[in-house]
């Protein structure tokens, strides 16, 4: 069972600290916006995978990974193929798959604490301001990536539990238990953080 987006690796993008490379991903994500060569998009989705595989993910696993968003991808290729001009269509969906596979790079090669160190340090400047907590920002976003996994794979457990009985695999039928299933367990850890008196720190 998958339980962490990271992969262990001492690959390039392994060593390199957190915080430039989510100013890396921003960056790249906004820079990306302002190309619409359907050839100089089509070079960063071949270097953003490449670097996606160099963290060690593998081909099948990479893909299972991503496959949820990929389908989302394609859904919204066809729409977009059928509302605006075959160039639009294709450019912003070597955009977003780009964008996708450095963010995935990113997400494998940097462990949950250093994300929540990273994002923590950064949302400083907003909790001097009173916007927001910025240890709370750090904590909410190791969740979001520690629990990421397990909601995939508590799916695929549902997905076999339907078939082993005979009963047709519809998404209709598993959202229900998924949803349900998944707000218990986020009682339960919100139960325990509020015992710890972690967000009053």
């Amino acid at each position: 069972m998958l339980t962490s987006l990271h992969v262990e690796g001492q690959s390039l993008l392994h060593r390199i600290p957190v915080k430039p490379k989510l100013i890396g991903l921003m960056a790249f994500g906004l820079g990306l916006y302002w190309v619409d060569h359907p050839l100089v998009l089509t070079m960063a989705l071949i270097a953003t995978g490449s670097l996606y595989l160099s963290t060690g993910v593998g081909v099948p696993e990479g893909f299972r990974r991503l496959k949820p968003v990929l389908f989302t991808i394609a859904f919204l290729a066809v729409v977009n193929l059928l509302l605006l001009s075959p160039h639009e269509a294709l450019v912003i969906t070597l955009r977003l798959v780009a964008i996708l596979f450095l963010a995935a790079a990113v997400t494998a090669s940097t462990s949950i604490a250093d994300f929540m160190a990273a994002v923590t340090d950064l949302a400083r400047p907003l909790e001097r301001l009173g916007l927001i907590k910025a240890a709370d920002l750090g904590l909410a976003l190791g969740l979001v990536l520690r629990f990421v996994p397990e909601i995939a794979a508590r799916y695929e457990a549902l997905k076999e539990a339907h078939a082993a009985r005979g009963i047709p695999v519809k998404l209709s039928r598993m959202l229900g238990p998924l949803i349900i299933s998944t707000l218990k367990d986020a009682d339960r850890i919100a139960e325990a953080i509020d015992a710890r008196g972690i967000r009053g720190q």
